[in-house]
């Protein structure tokens, strides 16, 4: 990866985590946990936190085997994004997005144990899963990587004819 790229990628990465443990700052010192705070009639603010990954899967590992398996998969993502060719941009931003989202969790878990979670998109019968914005940064870099490997199959597939 050439200098140039590697700059901007560690740029976005680090406003990424930044920006996400600046949110997380506001959401501990000025939310009242397990408290919600109605924004949209489908989006509240609620404050939790989550001791495993999503979903709290994997909270029997403890801190220490959640910041190694953490430690693990941004290791992997690194190296996916390393052997990533130079043209394309949308999987490397998107493993940037999940590298990035995946430190903001690993600061929280590293620092307190758990990771603070806080948007809650619900109905009155309904409720999803309460989240941050290092897991929407992974999800949507997830979906970066993907659509990029779709945009190269049909590029490669009208190539062939």
């Amino acid at each position: 990866m050439k200098l140039k790229a590697l700059s901007t990628y560690a740029v976005i990465l680090a406003v990424a985590v930044a920006l996400d443990q600046w949110i997380k700052h506001l959401v501990e010192t000025r939310l009242v946990l397990h408290e919600a705070v109605e924004m949209l009639p489908f989006l509240a603010l609620y404050r939790t936190y989550n001791t495993g990954i999503a979903f709290s899967m994997f909270s029997s590992f403890g801190d220490t085997g959640l910041i190694l398996l953490s430690l693990a998969v941004i290791a992997f993502v690194l190296f996916l994004a390393f052997r990533t060719d130079g043209n394309q941009v949308v999987a490397r931003l998107g493993f940037t997005l999940i590298i990035g989202g995946a430190l903001g969790n690993l600061v929280d878990r590293a620092v307190y144990g758990h990771v603070i979670d806080y948007i809650l998109f619900h109905t009155p019968v309904w409720s999803f899963a309460v989240f941050n914005l290092a897991d929407t940064f992974i999800t949507v870099g997830a979906a970066l990587v993907i659509l990029e490997e779709l945009l190269n199959w049909r590029r490669d597939r009208a190539a062939q004819r």
